[in-house]
């Protein structure tokens, strides 16, 4: 009888203490991070991913995610201290260094490797080619970023001058190209997901080609933040980093189903399958970079682009606005 009370009091003490401890653990204060994200799409589900199983708060982050519509705004947050951390294309980071700015935007962890636009035309085109966009009108999105540099570049591999062969519209901001298509402007338009699903799906849309199989390899979507943020907070950049590398290693070893389930809460105004098959289409052409690192042959190409488009006529040095070791020390 006393063992058996000696061993019911041992499994209620050590009970107790595995609730305190568990409780301590629970209650441990999260560091607060906000991010801006250049717009809100599947193209960026590792992060998604990240937030929905857990991984940020497993690094002890809570982030608040904030919708930047557009890089041009996303780095004026952050360079005005609004956010901590800003998710845009390199371009801007270039364009800012190459101002001058002494608190530059240096980018530390790439997501994208290859454009997440999707090409639509009025009417279903089984034979598309680009060769078919002459003499039309494209809306391209904002003159200077990323999506319509690299639909320049796409139109001048296929003999398509831009401005001369073709009209490539910069007047319509980014978040209401969608809508400006479906509502009688242009013949074509580059869009992203799920857009560009929800648009056919509603059969105001075809896709005809993805922008992102054409372009090739580009570092597309990088985090940054500024030079003297990452100085005094490389531990809570090495710990949001760590926490976008495991959503990179989720998405690589689970399926598109599973992958739309986890991010579903994200995007309420899309069903599961248009999810699934975004998803699908966004693995198949091999769109997210597995080990995070923005490689100086990546950002060279980049601003091949950017000059071939116009928009570059001075390189930044690599060294300067990108920092690869915290995505390599991630993957360790």
């Amino acid at each position: 009888m006393r063992k058996l009370k000696a061993i019911s009091f041992i499994l209620v003490f050590t009970l107790l203490l595995s609730m305190v401890f568990t409780g301590c653990s629970s209650n441990k204060e999260l560091t607060k991070i906000k991010l801006s994200e250049v717009t809100h799409s599947v193209f960026y589900a590792p992060q998604y991913v990240a937030i929905s199983e857990g991984f940020f708060a497993e690094e002890g982050l809570e982030v608040e995610l904030i919708n930047g519509q557009g890089a041009d705004k996303v780095m004026a947050a952050l360079l005005s201290d609004q956010v901590d951390i800003g998710f845009m294309g390199p371009e801007a980071s270039i364009y800012v260094y190459n101002q001058g700015a002494t608190d530059y935007a240096v980018n530390f962890a790439q997501l994208t490797q290859r454009d997440g636009s999707f090409f639509l035309a009025r009417e279903p085109m089984p034979n598309f080619k680009f060769d078919d966009v002459r003499g039309k009108s494209i809306i391209g999105g904002r003159k200077g970023g990323v999506p319509n540099m690299t639909l320049q570049y796409v139109l001048r591999k296929y003999g398509v001058e831009p401005g001369i062969d073709a009209e490539v519209r910069t007047d319509i901001q980014f978040p209401v190209m969608a809508g400006a298509f479906t509502g009688g402007e242009g013949d074509f338009v580059a869009l992203f997901e799920p857009a560009a699903s929800l648009v056919e799906k509603e059969g105001k849309g075809y896709i005809v080609a993805s922008i992102g199989a054409e372009g090739g390899y580009i570092p597309y979507t990088a985090y940054s933040a500024k030079k003297s943020y990452i100085e005094k907070n490389p531990e809570v950049i090495q710990r949001f980093t760590n926490a976008i590398y495991k959503g990179m290693k989720w998405v690589e070893t689970h399926t598109a189903e599973e992958i739309a389930k986890s991010i579903a809460p994200h995007f309420p105004e899309s069903d599961l399958d248009i999810l699934t098959r975004v998803a699908e289409r966004y693995k198949a052409q091999d769109t997210w970079k597995p080990d995070l690192v923005l490689t100086e042959d990546g950002l060279n190409h980049l601003m091949y682009i950017m000059e071939q488009a116009g928009e570059l006529d001075k390189r930044a040095p690599y060294d300067a606005i990108v920092i690869t070791e915290f995505a390599k020390k991630a993957m360790k």
